[in-house]
């Protein structure tokens, strides 16, 4: 659970609290708003509402790609709503055509109740699931009521509710079909809309859910859910959307040359993590500490303007990253984060090396060149000329590396060496690395086997 979670709702729910804090004012201060049907604020004012936002278990971990609808969640919460997770084990089975030029690759049952078990878990540090609480959270899946509809059963009492043309109208789908981006749709994502309108639907009837949430590249599919809804229920329903983040150099949010920046530690660790806040530029940055932190407005406008005054010191992607990675992991991983890039900058010690974790450590020195050294030689000790120019290859010859130690330029472990000094076993990180330093900027790494 995300620390002061609990606090904040205590507040809200208080006797003596007055005024609920305006979730739709709240959204668009921070840039979160992109459409929005009339009517979603009045809703809002007759107490607690309830909205979802819909996740396809595509893998066994979130991706921060993820934290936008998330973070919808996270305010609509926090401003005394009750907030719907949807898991969507039917429809992950289908997929979703929005946005994407090419069909997904459809995933059997057993691997999307393991995702969405993971899923589940992440969740619960974000979105307070306890049942003491007044607007508790909740965690459904559509595969819990669509497994109870045939085919026939579905397009008899849903489908003849919305017509082909309606279907056809909407932009996804238009897009697929004219070619311009790819090669048509099947009959199966066709049908993602009519499926995800029938999960507005469900929740309609059964949660008392009036508001669906999503990305902009949702709003076909929402609005769906409210027709249907309309038509065979004969209720209001309401939709609401946020923009698509996008960087400010027109690349993919989210994306690094490793593929997904995940929330699983597992798949990218802390640091790395850290480092991918740490490095946006100052336009997203920007952008970014409104969308996905809890500060206030009122904080971060001042953030801003410190900022503009000392751009060099980067001070909104510093906060950015911390606030981020305590969010997400915690504040001893975003201690270890910040001691693990001060290392490449020349503060880091040896102490400050033997303590980072491996997986840190690997991610730290991500790329540099690695040698592997048998362990048995590191036994016996190597002079340490030998062991730069003969074992690892950081010089041409033992006479340069000679002369570059004399001018106190090398360093094992982030420790000077001189001529003297000897490699040995006593010196390996994790019992299996020794880092070698050339210069400022210049790493490599050796690894006992």
């Amino acid at each position: 659970m995300f620390a002061g979670s609990n606090s904040v709702l205590n507040i809200i729910f208080a006797p003596n609290f007055i005024r609920m804090k305006n979730f739709v004012e709240e959204l668009k201060w921070r840039g979160m708003v992109h459409d929005m049907m009339p009517g979603v604020e009045d809703y809002l004012k007759e107490g607690m509402g309830t909205a979802y936002v819909g996740i396809d278990p595509t893998a066994d971990s979130l991706h921060i790609g993820h934290l936008v609808s998330v973070m919808m969640l996270k305010h609509f919460q926090l401003c005394g709503h009750k907030p719907i997770v949807l898991v969507g084990g039917a429809t992950g089975m289908i997929g979703d055509p929005s946005g994407k030029s090419e069909e997904r690759n459809l995933l059997d049952e057993t691997t999307l109740r393991a995702n969405q078990e993971g899923l589940k878990h992440q969740l619960m540090r974000f979105l307070d699931f306890s049942e003491s609480a007044p607007n508790a959270a909740l965690m459904v899946n559509n595969y819990d009521w669509m497994k109870e509809h045939t085919f026939l059963s579905f397009i008899r009492d849903i489908g003849k509710h919305i017509t082909v043309n309606y279907m056809m109208s909407k932009d996804s789908v238009k897009k697929r079909l004219s070619g311009e981006a790819g090669e048509g749709m099947s009959f199966t994502e066709f049908s993602y809309q009519l499926v995800q309108g029938y999960d507005f639907l469900w929740l309609y009837q059964n949660r008392n859910c009036k508001l669906q949430m999503g990305g902009s590249d949702q709003w076909g599919n929402i609005t769906t859910g409210t027709e249907l809804i309309r038509r065979k229920a004969s209720g209001t329903a309401y939709a609401l959307t946020c923009p698509l983040i996008t960087k400010a150099d027109g690349g993919k949010f989210g994306k690094t040359e490793k593929g997904n920046v995940w929330l699983d530690p597992e798949k990218t660790s802390p640091y790395a993590f850290y480092q991918f806040w740490l490095n946006t530029s100052d336009a997203d940055a920007e952008k970014y500490i409104k969308i996905f932190t809890l500060i206030s407005q009122e904080e971060i406008e001042s953030l801003i303007a410190q900022h503009s005054q000392e751009p060099h010191l980067r001070l909104l992607q510093k906060r950015l990253a911390k606030e981020m990675t305590i969010f997400v992991h915690s504040e001893d991983d975003y201690n270890t984060a910040v001691e693990a890039s001060e290392i490449l900058f020349g503060k880091g010690t040896t102490e400050t090396l033997a303590k980072l974790p491996e997986s840190v450590f690997l991610s730290v020195f991500d790329g540099v060149p690695m040698t592997e050294v048998p362990a048995s030689s590191l036994q016996e000790g190597i002079p340490a000329i030998e062991f730069l120019a003969d074992v690892v290859g950081a010089f041409t010859s033992r006479g340069e590396a000679r002369r570059m130690v004399k001018d106190n330029g090398v360093s094992i472990n982030k420790e000077k060496i001189t001529e003297e000094f000897v490699v040995n076993s006593a010196l390996l990180l994790n019992n299996r690395y020794i880092l070698i330093q050339k210069g400022k900027k210049n790493f490599y790494l050796v690894k006992a086997v």
